[in-house]
């Protein structure tokens, strides 16, 4: 069925937070988010995330984009699914993107738009977003403990073992000598059948990230989570896997169906990592999901957001299946606890999915509007 789209709107937010969020290159100082709703012409709509997180002022600057460079691309253009939206959208701000050279800007704006589409189309279908893609989709998905910075870690992985999780990933590329020690203190404090993973958020260069593989060689991590930057050239990643006993993973910051496709050809990965908010969205995340299970591998979603990526990403892992975990920031953020996805339920093992239309998600919780920085709608 064709979709005429007659309404967009967007809001960026932006939470003050008393402690920052740190990474290996750079600091998080607020929490923020832009989300995004689209309409057709009968009344029908979905909702959708674009990635913020980086750069600093990035939510107000996407939350724009949206309304000065893709509305004419958007009001009063049909469509025939969300993948004919990101195909018709890519396509036609190729060389706006080329101009400026914020190809990622783009991409992330495109990802959200996907996502509102396939929502609305789900729910034109009544049906979750999970079984609109995957007749006999899962109806929960389990969750990991994630964003758990490597000098607070023993009160947060405590903090989140109380919340019901029992696998946690820790950030380290900070001081090698301090990280590696802490790793390894942490272990003797995990119960039986607890798992660890490590992020170093593209941290080190090859000869580094070799020694921090042999010095964590008898340490039993889950995966070591971009160890290099994501565009290290490929030589350097299978010197490092052939050299690692901790399976590598990564993927959050590839951002073309190419690069995917050399990910799970080259052999260096053993989980991968797309992010729904940050390229693809559904129609770009959906087939990787799937080339990644069959090639053996194993997929989790990389999130980092507020509560509406995070839903599609529970949504697509529903879909996909397999062994993968739902990535779960344990950091504070009301951009996506207002939400409530675990409905009131404490233990955030699993999230078990509302089997409502669509996201499951009609409006926009009430509290957090007193956080929008910019809003913007426009109609036909």
């Amino acid at each position: 069925m064709t979709i005429t789209l007659s309404r967009i709107a967007v809001s960026a937010y932006r939470v003050p937070i008393s402690s920052p969020v740190a990474t290996s290159f750079g600091v998080m100082h607020n929490r923020p988010a832009v989300f995004v709703r689209i309409e057709d012409t009968d009344g029908a709509f979905g909702w959708g995330e674009i990635f913020a997180n980086w750069p600093a002022a990035g939510a107000e600057h996407r939350a724009r984009l949206v309304i000065e460079d893709f509305a004419d691309l958007l009001l009063g253009q049909s469509f025939d699914s969300a993948l004919d939206l990101f195909r018709k959208l890519t396509n036609k701000t190729h060389i706006r993107a080329l101009q400026c050279g914020e190809w990622g800007s783009f991409r992330q704006v495109i990802a959200g738009l996907n996502t509102a589409m396939t929502d609305l189309k789900a729910r034109r279908a009544d049906l979750p977003v999970a079984q609109f893609l995957a007749q006999g989709a899962q109806t929960a998905v389990p969750c990991y403990a994630s964003g758990i910075a490597i000098t607070q870690a023993a009160a947060q992985i405590a903090h989140s073992r109380d919340a019901g999780f029992s696998a946690f990933k820790v950030k380290v590329g900070f001081d090698m000598t301090r990280d590696i020690a802490l790793l390894s203190d942490l272990f003797e404090t995990l119960a039986e059948g607890e798992a660890m993973f490590a992020d170093a958020n593209q941290a080190w260069g090859l000869s580094e990230a070799e020694t921090f593989v042999a010095a964590c060689r008898d340490l039993p991590l889950g995966w070591l989570e971009e160890p290099l930057p994501a565009d290290a050239s490929l030589n350097h990643w299978r010197a490092l896997a052939e050299q690692s006993s901790i399976p590598l993973a990564g993927g959050e910051n590839i951002n073309d169906k190419g690069g995917f496709a050399d990910a799970i050809a080259s052999g260096v990965f053993s989980v991968l990592q797309p992010d729904i908010a940050k390229w693809g969205g559904f129609s770009g995340c959906w087939p990787v999901a799937q080339a990644i299970h069959e090639a053996g591998l194993r997929y989790c979603p990389h999130f980092l957001g507020g509560g509406i990526g995070l839903v599609a990403s529970a949504h697509l892992l529903a879909a996909a299946g397999g062994d993968g975990l739902l990535e779960v920031d344990v950091n504070p953020n009301p951009l996506r606890d207002a939400f409530d996805l675990w409905r009131g339920q404490s233990d955030r093992s699993t999230l078990i999915l509302s089997g409502a239309a669509g996201l499951g998600i009609t409006t926009l919780p009430d509290e957090i509007a007193q956080y929008v920085t910019y809003s913007s709608e426009l109609h036909l």
